[in-house]
């Protein structure tokens, strides 16, 4: 996946002559300014934005992604098990939304997984355990008065896996309705607030990111049309 000049090693940056990229970008909690961005960084930084809706399961097809920021926005329903399919991610933050249910065991198999914040949501259950996340530390699940387990100071009355009608209806749910407005994100190029897509942030094949932009698309138009004759009725009654 390395961008570099035939011969001689060289990494490559974004931008021309002329034309110098910078932005802030939050990394790991962090906010850090990238004077140069490398042609290989490959994260999607979308926190501090008003989105709303689901995660889409689409997400976990996004598979060069190292970091994925959805933090502080007002995202709902389950965490989908698809940022398990993601091997390479190093830094998850999905903290100060309003995700329901239990943490996906899909991502203990997250082994290059460094960073995990999903603090300050409504999630429910026991914390799954496994390598990367028992080295996790409080703060990665506080403010969830549901969670129990280590290394939350709360313990599990019962500790049993979720019952399979459970597991089938979480599936489901992120199935049929995880999406947002991915339409407004793909063009909101000038106010910089999606710096992920704008700046080219992931390498994502141009082919895939018209489809899943038509595909969410789609689902917005129904969801509108559906939304638009039911507040006729109401008005009509």
């Amino acid at each position: 996946m390395m961008n570099r000049e035939k011969g001689r090693g060289k990494l490559q940056y974004m931008g021309g002559l002329g034309y110098q990229d910078s932005v802030i970008v939050t990394m790991k909690g962090l906010e850090t300014r990238l004077v140069k961005i490398l042609t290989i960084f490959t994260s999607i930084d979308l926190s501090s934005n008003h989105f709303v809706g689901e995660l889409p399961m689409d997400v976990g097809s996004l598979k060069s992604l190292k970091g994925l920021n959805f933090s502080h926005n007002n995202l709902t329903g389950y965490i989908p098990p698809s940022p398990g399919n993601l091997t390479d991610l190093e830094w998850l933050d999905l903290s100060s939304n309003k995700f329901i249910g239990r943490i996906p065991r899909e991502l203990v198999d997250l082994t290059s997984l460094a960073f995990l914040n999903l603090s300050e949501n409504r999630l429910i259950g026991p914390i799954p355990q496994g390598p990367q996340f028992n080295t996790f530390k409080n703060d990665s699940f506080a403010e969830n008065p549901g969670l129990c387990g280590f290394p939350l100071p709360k313990t599990c009355k019962n500790s049993s896996r979720e019952t399979p009608s459970e597991t089938i209806l979480q599936e489901n749910d992120t199935k049929h309705g995880g999406w947002f407005e991915w339409r407004t994100i793909l063009m909101g190029y000038g106010c910089g607030t999606v710096v992920g897509i704008t700046l080219g942030y992931v390498l994502i094949d141009s082919k895939k990111l018209e489809w899943l932009a038509r595909s969410f698309d789609r689902k917005g138009a129904k969801m509108r049309r559906k939304s638009r004759r039911n507040a006729r009725r109401s008005y009509q009654r």
